[in-house]
């Protein structure tokens, strides 16, 4: 019986085992399968790094290796978890035979290459995260095959193509988190998205999505984060989004979107923890109902078209970290704007408190010195604050950064400032700040920047400045400081990389100290009194990419050493009394892409390599002993012999005077000869004239080629001497403008002379350069006389103020920085004319269809038919005076005296750049049928200023953008509009002794720009 019993159980585990046998091999196998698709994910993941997963081996069963985690019941697969490596890898098709796998998490481990399609073979797939690596292409379509899929992580890769739409479509019903931001998605949000009604988390922000929210997402009632910022979505916000009560972040900044914000926030969001809306183009009146979210942490509604007051009322958000509301239009400009801060000291872990850009008036409240002490950023920028900085600051130890630029603050700064140890950033520059720089200063130990510039302080740099070593900002420009820049203060901020004391009344020299600041890259010194040399020690400062110490009284000679200054972009020596000849090695600067020379006792030879080859680039006017140089900048050649000019005798002098004036008789006599014979041949042949023999020569038929025949759809202008077209020339590499003369109005030839005369003996980057004249005859044998420019493709001045249809076609804004700048190109052709060249030219007829634009809207002044050279000596007094026998100019801009029978003279071109200004800020012409009877254009600008300015103007100044983006606050757009007026008002007084000089002009206009641009 035993025995029967014993073969009994025998039997059955003998057939028990072989029953078993096939499922353990599977098993065995399936397994060898997972270890060798590891093993080929290995190779190309790592990419072949040594020593990278050195547990993947034998000696290891796979389910150990580093990252892999399998299922207990199958010895599968199940996760494979790695990241923060830095391997370059792919990821390659063994990864679909791991088909046990539930989480694949690769991030951060510098993956590149597609996702690959075998993905869809993972059936058992519930998160997937490739987050941070570049991973490219498209989303495959495979994926959609995952249908357990619940989380997809694909932030931070370079993924193209669009959202797919079939994550929508049924397969997915898992799907809580979908994250694909910070991609280069593109096209619209799929309405498909709707459908995902599990979905807690979607991220889209950081791509290029474009068009209009979907209505449909206000169905995913479960979500708690949505975040759509920095893609370019328009149009309004459905109103379906604001009945996801469930919402916790809400992010949709820096796109288009528009609209009004819900009055119950609250309401709609009741569990709203962060609400991102900033630089969209949102309106209407604070959201007041946001006081009632007590769980708000983060709020940020900056740059938008917001108005009115904030309300006191934000004292119960207790858990408030960050308020942004900068760049809208919050306030009045009145006592009473700040009283929400009262309210914010409740907030105990207030973090950034930012309210630039807005138009917030009254005083700063001692008060804030009861703000969180958390508080870390505090900056009110661009508003219209007044009155002094309170004491209290000095208790918001937590501060790092305190910005309270462009306001109305007035007094000393406070000592308590200096209790601020962790303070990285100070910016009170545009203010009316006064008083000595304090020398708690030097207890900011942590500070980096520090910015004072366009204040009233006075006194000298505290020493104290050298216990600020982490400094690498330092700008106290436009104040009163006096004194030596003393040398201890700056020699220990070996970090320093931006150094602006310019506009101040600093004297003595730069002190050799500043051969310690290795990191130097901007150091502007201009608008002082310093003097003495430059520094050899200057030359350790590799790292300067501008340079810039104009007017003030440095001498000597230009240093070779700046030559090995290889990172120099903007070098600016004029107004001085350097003497010498110009360094050779300054040819070298092959970043150098201005160079500012003028205005010194320079002589010898101009370099012609490098940036000396760059006429644009380069500014060498009021040195009266300069030769060579390329032929634009139109000095005379240079002797072959050494030049001794500074040791001749007066025997030496006065032969060289009777030689030359001899030589010139010969010369004289040997022309006159030559156009009488020239006068009594036939006019049978072509022939070309240029005031040089530098011009290349051109025929009318060229010319007639070059016009298409003189066409008049290549017309495009008329004046009183001719007409010009547009054309052609194989010889430029760019279109011409070819003025013709109408030889049938009386004074035609004489314009010809006149202007040929003047624009051969001048060049300026703001002058219209000729590039060759033609004297011929035409194909009817009738005298031909035409004047060649370069063809200045954004017009005239006048068609931009006067005819809104070309600003349309152009896509133009006309604004308030263009006209300065243009307005500054004009007078700084004008300086060149009136002082510049050893004649002054006198332009005669200065108004805005003169004004020419080229491709990069810099103005070039043209038209020089009327123009007249003074042979001036020694100054421009009367006796040196051209007279003029008829009146000169266009009827509106002409001067006063001219019609009175007055001689021509430089004060006649201010009266009419004058007008000129006074219509670019009016859009008004002088002869407007409004003016007569006692009122002109100049009497009525007069008696606007300053508190009608905004009724004069033209409208289009006035708006709050400027060219980059920037808001800028009313009151200091008035100002700037307020100080033009004054300009183009002083320029046309009725008497000429009364009118500002050029030269006055040009620096008003640079602290007009200056004051837009800051």
């Amino acid at each position: 019986m035993a025995v029967t019993q014993i073969m009994f159980l025998l039997s059955v585990v003998s057939l028990t085992l072989v029953y078993m046998a096939p499922a353990r091999v599977a098993l065995v196998l399936s397994s060898e399968s997972d270890k060798l698709a590891l093993l080929a994910l290995k190779q190309k993941l790592t990419n072949g790094v040594p020593n990278a997963l050195p547990s993947w081996n034998n000696s290891l069963h796979f389910c150990e290796w580093q990252g892999v985690t399998c299922s207990h019941r199958h010895m599968r697969v199940s996760v494979l978890y790695l990241e923060n490596q830095n391997w370059g890898g792919t990821l390659g098709p063994p990864l679909g035979n791991l088909t046990f796998l539930r989480s694949l998490i690769l991030s951060n481990i510098n993956l590149y290459g597609q996702i690959p399609e075998q993905i869809g073979r993972l059936k058992r797939l519930q998160v997937l995260d490739l987050s941070h690596n570049n991973v490219h292409g498209q989303i495959p379509t495979h994926l959609n095959n995952c249908s357990k899929l619940e989380v997809v992580n694909l932030l931070y890769n370079k993924l193209t193509g669009k959202v797919p739409s079939w994550f929508g479509l049924g397969s997915m019903t898992r799907l809580y988190k979908l994250l694909l931001g910070a991609n280069d998605l593109v096209g619209t949000i799929p309405p498909s998205l709707g459908n995902l009604s599990s979905l807690q988390n979607i991220t889209l922000a950081r791509n290029h999505l474009v068009g209009s929210i979907p209505h449909v997402l206000g169905r995913l009632s479960n979500l708690k984060e949505f975040n759509l910022g920095l893609n370019k979505l328009s149009g309004v916000v459905p109103d379906s989004l604001y009945n996801l009560s469930n919402i916790q972040i809400f992010v949709l900044g820096e796109n288009q979107l528009f609209g009004v914000l819900p009055s119950n926030m609250q309401l709609a969001f009741p569990h709203l923890r962060a609400f991102l809306v900033g630089v969209n183009k949102f309106n209407g009146t604070f959201p007041s109902s946001i006081s009632n979210i007590s769980g708000l942490q983060a709020f940020d509604i900056s740059s938008n078209g917001f108005t009115g007051l904030i309300p006191p009322t934000l004292g119960s958000l207790n858990k408030l970290e960050i308020f942004s509301v900068g760049n809208n239009s919050f306030g009045s400009g009145k006592a009473g704007d700040l009283d929400f801060l009262s309210s914010l000291i409740n907030c105990t872990h207030l973090q950034t408190l930012n309210l630039d850009f807005n138009e917030f008036g009254g005083a700063l409240p001692d008060l804030i010195g009861n703000l969180s002490t958390h508080l870390t950023s505090f900056s009110m920028e661009v508003n219209q604050i007044s009155g002094m900085i309170p004491e209290g600051i000095g208790k918001l130890i937590g501060l790092t950064n305190f910005v309270m630029v462009d306001n109305y603050l007035e007094g000393n700064i406070p000592g308590s400032i200096g209790k601020l140890k962790n303070l990285v950033r100070l910016a009170l520059q545009e203010n009316k700040l006064s008083g000595n720089i304090p020398t708690v200063i030097g207890n900011l130990t942590m500070l980096s920047e520090l910015y004072l510039h366009t204040n009233q302080f006075e006194g000298s740099i505290p020493l104290s400045l050298k216990y600020c070593t982490r400094m690498q900002s330092f700008g106290v420009s436009s104040n009163n400081l006096i004194g030596n820049i003393p040398n201890q203060a700056f020699g220990n901020l070996e970090g320093l990389i931006n150094l602006d004391l310019s506009a101040n009344s600093f004297t003595g020299s730069i002190p050799l100290e500043f051969g310690n600041l290795k990191h130097l890259s901007i150091l502007h010194l201009y608008e002082n009194k310093l003097s003495g040399e430059i520094p050899p020690e200057l030359g350790a400062c590799s790292a300067l990419i501008e340079l810039v110490l104009e007017r003030n009284f440095f001498s000597g000679s230009i240093p070779s050493f700046l030559g090995s200054l290889g990172s120099l972009e903007f070098l600016d020596l004029s107004d001085n009394h350097f003497s010498g000849t110009i360094p050779g090695e300054l040819q070298k600067l092959s970043y150098l892409n201005t160079l500012n020379l003028s205005f010194n006792h320079l002589y010898g030879e101009v370099p012609t390599g490098g940036v000396f080859n760059n006429f644009a680039a380069l500014s060498l006017i009021g040195n009266k002993d300069l030769c060579g140089g390329i032929p634009q900048l139109n000095l005379p050649a240079c002797s072959k012999l050494p030049s001794k000019k500074h040791k001749w005798s007066f025997r030496k002098k006065l032969v060289l005077i009777i030689a030359v004036v001899v030589g010139v008789g010969l010369v004289t006599l040997t022309l006159f000869i030559s156009i009488y014979l020239f006068r009594k041949r036939p006019k049978t042949s072509l022939a070309s004239w240029s005031p040089k023999n530098r011009y290349l020569r051109v025929s009318y038929g060229e010319l007639h080629n070059a016009t298409n025949g003189f066409s008049s759809s290549n017309l495009i202008g008329s004046g009183s001497f001719g007409s010009v077209y547009r054309g052609s020339l194989l010889s430029f590499k760019r279109p011409i403008a070819v003025k013709v003369l109408n030889l049938e109005t009386g004074g035609a030839s004489k314009s010809f002379t006149a202007e040929c005369k003047a624009l051969g003996k001048i060049m300026h980057r703001n002058l219209l350069n000729i590039l060759t004249c033609c004297s011929s005859i035409d194909y009817n044998g009738k005298d031909f006389k035409a004047i060649i420019f370069e063809f200045m493709p954004n017009g005239s001045l006048e068609s931009l103020l006067h005819n809104n249809q070309e600003l349309e076609s152009r896509n133009f804004s006309l604004n308030l920085q263009h006209r300065i700048n243009i307005a500054l190109d004009v007078a700084n052709a004008l300086d060149y004319l009136h002082h510049g060249s050893e004649q002054a030219v006198v332009h005669c007829d200065i108004k805005p269809s003169n004004v020419l634009l080229d491709d990069d809207n810099v103005a070039h002044l043209g038209d020089f038919g009327l123009a007249k050279l003074l042979h001036v000596v020694t100054g421009h007094s009367s006796r040196d005076q051209v007279s003029s026998s008829a009146i000169r100019g266009t009827i509106g801009y002409v001067p006063p005296e001219y019609g009175a029978g007055c001689r021509v003279s430089t004060k006649g071109d201010i009266y009419s750049y004058g007008i000129l200004v006074l219509e670019m800020l009016t859009r008004m012409k002088p002869t407007d049928d409004m003016f007569g009877e006692g009122l002109s254009l100049h009497k009525f600008c007069q008696m606007a200023i300053p508190e009608g300015i905004g009724e004069i103007v033209d409208s289009r100044l006035l708006l709050p953008t400027t060219e980059d983006g920037r808001r800028m606050r009313e009151s200091k757009i008035r100002e700037c509009l307020v100080a033009f007026a004054r300009i183009g008002v002083a320029c046309s007084a009725e008497l000429p002794v009364e009118r500002m000089d050029i030269k006055d002009v040009v620096v008003e206009l640079h602290k007009i720009k200056h004051k837009l641009y800051h």
